[in-house]
């Protein structure tokens, strides 16, 4: 069975200087009143203008992102392409509104599949669709687009060609292309979308990915009918199956409308449905392609000795497994040491656009039971095995 325990090959790309960086930051992280007050203090500053945005840059930007620009994230790029990690470049600019906006987002998500294109170190390229449409008409759709009046069926049809647009350039780069999950008053809206685009761009092979999150108690009956509607249609199935990013938002909007709550009643219904689609989806290996996007060491482990146990080659280029820059090397270079299939999200854009992103990265460190205390102890081992 696979360990991560080996800090030695988990931080090897890690310079001394890195490794401070990070065990400054995750002890930051491990007290959610330091993390308020610094989200508050970052917020204010750059309110009123003060110039931090180089201070962000050297500290926690720098963990967690790869460059303002696709051109800054190269060194980052190659250097985890050298372990055998590749990239999934992610444009997390967040909350632009306008036409013009959703257009440049567009075209920016283009050109992370123009960089991938032919280039093995970037298997994926990855958009979410707010990025490039009103929420509010999302939202509206996600009983069914006659609820639409003509305005914003004019709206929907212009999201649809802009999705349509960035599927089209992913098909013909052959470059797999994920569409992020969201919340679940637009989620439907969402997977009516991607499955219009699978319909076009997955007779051959899976380009286009849904995104499926486990920690709805709803996912995985999701995930078995939509395999099954694939299948029937002769199409490949792909699929980056996570745990979730809104829970908290989800079961607060579920309370105050009085609806059922989507959430999993507990972790552990979570981790059971998350391993259970896993060993769906091998099952179902020649109908689809499967990302594995977690920080949970106890379903990388699963899957990999899933794979072995089903005689799936390890290197089967149907069968990723995804974590996010800046967090758990341990997870994501011991699987490629071992020959899996491994790429990292790779998050870039201007500094002060990306601070939602971050302030999540924080909050989600925080937050997360075990997660920053696992993180801390790693870094802290492979610091004193250097200084040995």
């Amino acid at each position: 069975m696979i360990s991560f325990n080996n800090t030695e090959i988990a931080f090897k790309h890690k310079t001394n200087a890195d490794l401070r960086r990070a065990n400054f930051l995750f002890s930051v992280m491990a007290s959610p009143g330091l993390v308020k007050a610094g989200k508050g203090t970052t917020s204010f500053f750059l309110n009123i203008g003060l110039p931090i945005q180089g201070m962000i840059k050297a500290t926690i930007f720098k963990q967690f992102c790869g460059g303002e620009t696709i051109e800054e994230c190269t060194p980052t790029i190659n250097s985890m392409w050298k372990n055998h990690v590749g990239t999934i470049l992610d444009y997390s600019v967040e909350g632009k509104e306008s036409a013009e906006d959703f257009e440049a987002t567009t075209n920016e998500i283009i050109a992370t599949i123009n960089k991938a294109k032919n280039n093995e170190g970037i298997p994926f390229a990855v958009f979410k669709i707010t990025g490039i449409a009103e929420f509010a008409i999302l939202e509206k759709a996600n009983t069914s687009e006659s609820d639409l009046n003509e305005t914003e069926k004019t709206a929907y049809d212009l999201i649809v060609e802009r999705v349509n647009r960035i599927c089209k350039a992913a098909y013909e780069s052959q470059v797999p292309l994920f569409i992020d999950a969201e919340e679940t008053w637009i989620q439907d809206t969402i997977d009516r979308i991607c499955h219009q685009m699978m319909e076009v761009y997955n007779k051959e092979k899976a380009i286009v990915f849904n995104t499926v999150q486990m920690y709805r108690h709803d996912r995985l009956a999701f995930l078995q009918e939509s395999v099954a509607w694939a299948t029937a249609q002769q199409l490949h199935y792909g699929v980056k199956l996570v745990r979730g990013a809104y829970m908290e938002k989800e079961r607060n909007r579920a309370a105050e409308k009085g609806y059922l709550d989507p959430i999993q009643p507990d972790k552990q219904a979570c981790d059971k449905d998350y391993n259970a689609a896993l060993t769906f989806l091998v099952d179902h290996i020649d109908h689809i392609a499967l990302c594995a996007g977690t920080h949970n060491e106890d379903s990388s482990a699963f899957l990999a000795d899933l794979l072995e146990k089903k005689g799936v080659d390890k290197t089967d280029k149907r069968i990723y497994f995804a974590q996010l820059l800046g967090m758990s090397d341990h997870i994501s270079y011991n699987l490629a040491h071992a020959g899996y299939n491994v790429a990292k999200y790779v998050p870039y854009g201007p500094v002060k656009e990306v601070i939602p992103y971050l302030f999540r990265r924080a909050d989600e460190n925080t937050s997360v039971k075990g997660q920053t205390g696992r993180e801390l102890s790693l870094i802290r081992q492979e610091k004193q095995r250097r200084k040995l």
